[in-house]
């Protein structure tokens, strides 16, 4: 697809996308902002988190994780070989627009069944997932199967993938600054096997 050249700014697709994150970024702050902070909590506390999620979701779900690694806590991406079993206490973060994912729900039930706690992110509040999780943010995004455009120009999910990662680079900058680390101390823990 081709962008032309008599496009405006206020119709270029990247503000579209901008507009669209700024919307939601507002609406997030205003309704969740308790809910963020409780899931940074868990975040925090928990001896050991693992995430999960599918799809272009689980994508951004790991750069999530690769923030929380980087902060120095003990993080798992379930389905990589070396992921250990998930036990009491420790905090199962998922992401799922429909919040129906069968493979996540599924994960859920299981970490819920050895007493783990479970997280998630998902624009379906009264979905499977948000029933199961302790702590669940709604995230006002169109989900994967909705095509009508209503609730994002964006396609399949777009929106919802996008917030993923704004919300976990905002848990991850929340931590961050109550640890009182510094960038120094922490860019010790980036991969140097590139």
């Amino acid at each position: 697809m081709s962008v032309n050249a008599t496009d405006t700014e206020a119709d270029h697709p990247l503000r579209t996308i901008a507009d669209e994150l700024d919307s939601l970024t507002s609406r997030l702050v205003h309704d969740e902002a308790p809910t963020f902070d409780r899931l940074a909590d868990a975040l925090a506390e928990a001896p050991r988190v693992f995430v999960l999620a599918s799809g272009r979701s689980g994508l951004a779900l790991q750069m999530t994780a690769m923030r929380l690694m980087h902060l120095g806590l003990d993080v798992h991406v379930v389905g990589d070989a070396t992921t250990p079993a998930i036990t009491s206490g420790d905090l199962l973060l998922t992401a799922s627009g429909s919040g129906t994912t069968s493979s996540v729900v599924s994960a859920a039930e299981k970490a819920l069944s050895v007493g783990a706690q479970v997280a998630t992110i998902t624009t379906a509040a009264d979905s499977r997932l948000a029933e199961l999780a302790s702590v669940s943010i709604t995230v006002p995004a169109a989900g994967k199967q909705d095509r009508s455009g209503d609730a994002s120009a964006q396609y399949a999910g777009g929106l919802f993938e996008q917030s993923v990662v704004l919300l976990g680079d905002a848990l991850f900058h929340a931590l961050w600054h109550r640890s009182g680390v510094s960038a120094d101390e922490l860019w010790p823990r980036h991969a140097n096997l590139e």
